[in-house]
């Protein structure tokens, strides 16, 4: 058996995940629903922030939320984010769980409505604790 570490996943990589998913899924009568969701926000023809997340079962994972430093404080992350909670809502899926460190937006999920569910402390670096949160929707 060999072990390697690939760049991207690409379409035969992909195929066997989803399949290997939706299979397992199946035999424990649970629907997957896998989809993969970008959404970006553009000011003209530039980007100025986007998310990434992946809808499954009855939820959303955010895996990613930037915005570009300079479109920054203009609610464009709450915008990208409350696009996200529309489309669960519209699909019928019950909760949006995400992850962020102590130095990243913590305090930003929590105005929106996100409630802390764990947190991993990071004793060496306490910047990079990280927080786990979630919304029912």
């Amino acid at each position: 058996m060999q072990f390697e570490f690939v760049d991207e996943i690409n379409p035969q990589i992909g195929k066997v995940l989803d399949e290997g998913f939706e299979k397992y899924a199946e035999q424990n009568n649970v629907v997957c629903n896998y989809q993969d969701l970008y959404l970006i926000a553009k000011e003209g023809d530039e980007i100025a922030g986007a998310i990434t997340a992946r809808a499954y079962y009855s939820e959303v994972h955010v895996c990613d939320l930037i915005v570009v430093e300079k479109f920054r404080r203009q609610q464009i992350g709450k915008k990208l984010l409350l696009k996200i909670e529309e489309y669960a809502k519209e699909k019928g899926l019950t909760n949006i769980n995400l992850s962020t460190y102590a130095f990243q937006a913590p305090e930003f999920y929590k105005k929106l409505g996100y409630q802390v569910e764990f947190v991993r402390e990071n004793k060496k670096d306490p910047k990079i604790t990280k927080y786990y949160l979630s919304k029912d929707i």
